[in-house]
This record gives structure tokens, C-alpha cells and sequence, in this order.
């Protein structure tokens, strides 16, 4: 199990909570514009799980096609005045108070929640020493219940983790993990598997940032496609952090992490094989079909963490000149 270092010290600046956000719609909000992630046939639970881990690349093509995400009165973006935007400089600011007592490592060794806020902080410390000058951290990492606003338009817990690149913040609902990961779709346990998860969706924003999200300008999907090539991208992006993360720095210096363990190396990879699109298309009682791929089989998830992890080079995960992923 991951160790924290109890003398580091923590930054909750860019990690809040916006409480419960009412609920939300499984039928509104970022999956209003007419253009879904495809479900596999049978569904898993109310809502479905197009939106398992990342949708991005709905945001993405919306952005490159001109779609409109808010589904013109569907529960969009501004929709409600109960839920949470980081666009808010009132909401940013405030939140719920839930990270308000993490401040130490010996805080992350205890709660989940505080070692939430120092794996944001170990994510910033690498990705900020490992691009230089065209780094600039997330804006937000935003834990919601329920539905929560945002800069692509309103969400519900329904959709998953997920990453904003309008207003370059991550968003989750954590209790993803017990109730779709573990519950639905029998994922791994572990504590890790919550920071593969940020790492993965960490990694979307280093894509925003190198320019690599441009790069996907259609609705193709399959385990060649750009959409699946971005997703690759990020669990690459994971395992490279998962290489550096016992080197990552607090503010004054002290080391964030003391180490990771095989097994939490182990659960991030069963984690990346639960959310494969060929898996979840099984695991949903109907058939495999790869031409319907929009984030990658758990095959490839596998690799392509483990080139992150085993390679430790930015380049190496350039998912998108790769002739195969």
C-alpha cells in the first residue's frame, strides 16, 4: 500500500468538494447535444457507462464539430442554481470544507480523503517538473454527489470520472469505485485504484496542454481511433507518474511519497483491464465489438500503463505515432 510521507505538508488549494449537487440526469447535461459514447448493449445500471473513467472525447469533438453539450434546456451548463462550477470564483473558493483538515502526509496515511489531496499534489509536483514552462496545473480537482456543473455542461455521477478541458478540471464522484467499479463491474479494491483513476484523468489535461486533444476531429471509434489513442495516451500518462511518483516533492522539498508497492502497481493494472471497452461490453451481457471501442480494449489499457510505468519517458507515450496501439 502506497505510504505517504507524514512530515509533507499539503495543498488543498486546487482539491474541493461541492457537496451534493440534487441528483442530476442520466438523460441531460454533457450527453444532451445529440452525440453519445456508445453503451454497451444491455447497459450497466440507470445512466449506462459511456462516460466510465473519461468522456472527454465527447467534449473533444463537440469542441472540433461546434456541438452544443448542454442539450438547449436539458439540464445544461447554468441549468441549476444547485450545483457546483469552478467557474464560480464564489464556489471555488468555498466548497464543502471536506479537505479543510487535510494538511500533513500522516493526514493521508489516515483518510482517503486527504490522500486524495496528496496525489493531486504528486501529480502537479511531476507533471510540473517534467514539462517546465508549458505546464500549468489543473484548475480544480472536484469531488460532487449527485450531478455537478461545469465549464462542458452539467454531469451526473452516472457518467464517471472525467476530465473538463473548458475548464481544465477533473471531476468524480467517488463513489464510483464502490458502486460501478467494484459493484458493477468488478474492479479491483484498493485505495489505488482511486489514484490510477486521477492519474489517468491528470494525464487528459497533460494532453490538453501538448496539444494532443486537438488532434481528434471525428467520431471515428475502434481500437485504432484517435478517441482510443487519447485514452491510451492517458493511462500512459499514468504509469510514467506511477515510475516517478516516490520522487514528487512537497512545497519546502519533503517527499510526498515514500513508496509504492507491487501491489498497488497490480491494482491499477486490474483497474485498467476492468474499464476496457471489451470487458465492459462482456461484463454487460452483450458482444464484443471492437468497431464500437472508445477508450480501449483492457488488452491495450494494460500496455499502455505499463509503457508509462517500465519506459518512464514522456516520448514514449506518444500514443498517437504509434502505428498500432
Amino acid at each position: 500500500m502506497v505510504r505517504f510521507n507524514p512530515k509533507a505538508r499539503l495543498d488543498q488549494s486546487r482539491v474541493r468538494d461541492a457537496g451534493s449537487g440534487g441528483g442530476g440526469g442520466a438523460g441531460g447535461g454533457l450527453g444532451g447535444g445529440g452525440m453519445r459514447i456508445p453503451i454497451p448493449s444491455g447497459g450497466l445500471g440507470k445512466g449506462g457507462l459511456g462516460g466510465v473513467i473519461l468522456i472527454v472525447l465527447l467534449v473533444v469533438l463537440s469542441q472540433c464539430m461546434g456541438l452544443d453539450l448542454t442539450g438547449g434546456g436539458g439540464g445544461g451548463l447554468g441549468s441549476s442554481s444547485q450545483v457546483y462550477s469552478p467557474t464560480r470564483l464564489s464556489d471555488a473558493q468555498d466548497g464543502s470544507g471536506r479537505y479543510a483538515d487535510c494538511a500533513t502526509g500522516e493526514d493521508a496515511n489516515n483518510s482517503q480523503d486527504c490522500a486524495r489531496v496528496a496525489i493531486e499534489n504528486s501529480l502537479t509536483d511531476y507533471w510540473g517538473s517534467e514539462l517546465g514552462g508549458k505546464f500549468r496545473p489543473e484548475r480544480a480537482m472536484v469531488t460532487f454527489t449527485g450531478s455537478v456543473n461545469t465549464g462542458c455542461g452539467s454531469a451526473s455521477s452516472a457518467v464517471g470520472p472525467f476530465y473538463c478541458p473548458t475548464d481544465e478540471s477533473i471531476y468524480l464522484d467517488t463513489t464510483f469505485f464502490d458502486d460501478v467499479l467494484e459493484g458493477q463491474l468488478g474492479g479491483p479494491e484498493g485505495s489505488f485504484v482511486e489514484f490510477y483513476v486521477l492519474a489517468h484523468e491528470y494525464g487528459h489535461h497533460i494532453s490538453n496542454l501538448l496539444g494532443y486533444m486537438g488532434q481528434v476531429r471525428s467520431q471515428q471509434t475502434g481500437p485504432q481511433s484517435d478517441g482510443v489513442r487519447l485514452e491510451l495516451q492517458a493511462d500512459c500518462y499514468a504509469g510514467l507518474w506511477a515510475n516517478h511518483a516516490a520522487t514528487t516533492e512537497d512545497a519546502s522539498g519533503e517527499k510526498l511519497i515514500l513508496d509504492l508497492t507491487q501491489d498497488d502497481i497490480n491494482q491499477a493494472i486490474d483497474a485498467a483491464k476492468a474499464v476496457g471497452d471489451d470487458y465492459i461490453q462482456k461484463r454487460s451481457g452483450g458482444r464484443v465489438n471492437e468497431e464500437a471501442w472508445t477508450h480501449g480494449s483492457s488488452e491495450q489499457r494494460k500496455k499502455w500503463f505499463m509503457v508509462g510505468y517500465q519506459q518512464g519517458s514522456l516520448d514514449a507515450c506518444d500514443t498517437f505515432a504509434a502505428p498500432k496501439v
